[in-house]
């Protein structure tokens, strides 16, 4: 059961962060259809070759998305696919496109994440309905258990929670400051091989991460994500059109999904992310062991999100994930590189197509396109995805000829 690893990345399109929020929303239809031009031109394919779509939610549409994407762009798709996972989405999205194509519903499949980046369009505004943001009903009303038992009691947002989840880990197995922050550091190291990071040009130390503002005890502002404008699109075709690719094909052999609750407040065990399953289902339908990955790529919107993720998808023990992160060195250039561009942390986090970048990150390394970040000989890459508070998980084996 799972992949056949017959279908592939062929090409893809990320757009260099941008730190500056707009005060107006973004024009979804239209960055969709920018970005997958994009990603279809840097894969040499046409629009012709697409019969499928994966999309997140979009700000023209509360229901019917797939449809009004297809509608817009004039794709007759076969396989339209609505995947809402936050940060798991975009690697959901593309097990999904890999799936429909090796079931041969789909010659290629568009997977394509807007943020909220306004591309150059003339003199034209960005296309506003009205004066309020649209991203349908929120999940936290209407009486839902969060809304009911949670949210009148201080526990929302993201930061108290991730902040929380760092505390219990710290109770449980022991906190150094200083391997946290080397996430961080290192990561920032890889974004100042990048140019298109954000952070590009400026390096950190340990000492700048513990120095900062504490803003969810124990985490400190730079172990925290900063959100950008950006988005991200990929490209997944068949053999067929990998043969026609301008692009090492990057072969999709493995993938593993959990979700099964929305907050933590719910998880049987805190320290035990559904990572554990997704990591395992992935390793075993790729049929490769965790030592023979030449990269990885870790969702990291917090540095507790990666050493859980790291410890739960077996590259460390658990509760010895900070002593894994200090002795290794985890930059492009190190014995276990880890988000080579930069990661979220320090290359940007453009709203939902932020998990993209990760995605981005493993297929560039195995194209062997990421220039002065390049990992040498990569041929194998983990990719993963966190959605909610560590609740909704993905993950990836991304593999080359």
């Amino acid at each position: 059961m799972g992949l056949r690893g017959e279908a592939a990345i062929l090409g893809y399109c990320e757009l260099p962060p941008q730190r500056k929020l707009t005060r107006e929303p973004s024009f979804n239809l239209e960055q969709w259809a920018r970005l997958s031009k994009a990603a279809l031109d840097d894969a040499g394919l046409s629009a012709t070759d697409v019969n499928g779509v994966v999309t997140p939610m979009i700000g023209e549409a509360d229901m019917f998305v797939p449809s009004t994407v297809t509608e817009y762009l004039g794709i007759d798709a076969n396989f339209a696919e609505i995947v809402d996972l936050g940060g798991a989405g975009s690697a959901a999205g593309i097990w999904r496109a890999a799936a429909a194509v090796e079931l041969g519903l789909c010659d290629a499949v568009l997977v394509t994440f807007p943020g909220t980046h306004h591309f150059p369009m003339d003199d034209r505004k960005p296309f506003v309905m009205d004066d309020k943001m649209h991203f349908g009903a929120s999940s936290n009303a209407f009486g839902s258990p969060q809304a009911e038992f949670e949210i009148p009691y201080g526990n929302l947002g993201q930061n108290g929670p991730y902040g929380q989840i760092a505390k219990r880990y710290g109770y449980e197995f022991g906190y150094d400051e200083r391997a946290m922050a080397k996430i961080a550091v290192d990561q920032r190291t890889n974004a100042c091989a990048t140019p298109e990071a954000v952070f590009h040009g400026q390096p950190i130390t340990v000492a700048d991460v513990l120095n900062s503002p504490m803003i969810a005890d124990p985490l400190h502002m730079l172990e925290i994500v900063m959100p950008c404008q950006g988005g991200a699109a990929v490209v997944v075709g068949n053999a067929d059109l990998a043969r026609k690719s301008k692009n090492r094909p990057v072969w999709i052999t493995g993938f593993g999904e959990r979700v099964p609750y929305k907050t933590p407040t719910y998880a049987r065990d805190l320290m035990t992310s559904p990572m554990v399953h997704a990591a395992e289902q992935a390793f075993s339908m790729a049929g490769i062991t965790r030592s023979e990955v030449d990269m990885v790529s870790i969702y990291d919107c917090y540095s507790i999100t990666v050493l859980m993720s790291l410890e739960d998808a077996g590259f460390a023990p658990k509760g010895k994930g900070m002593d894994f992160v200090s002795n290794h060195d985890l930059t492009f250039r190190g014995d276990f590189p880890m988000n080579t561009a930069g990661g979220q942390l320090s290359f940007g986090q453009a709203g939902v197509a932020g998990g993209m970048h990760h995605v981005i990150d493993g297929a560039r390394q195995i194209m062997g396109r990421a220039n002065a970040a390049q990992v040498a000989d990569c041929n194998r890459a983990f990719v993963s995805g966190n959605g909610g508070i560590m609740s909704e998980q993905t993950a990836l084996i991304l593999q080359g000829d």
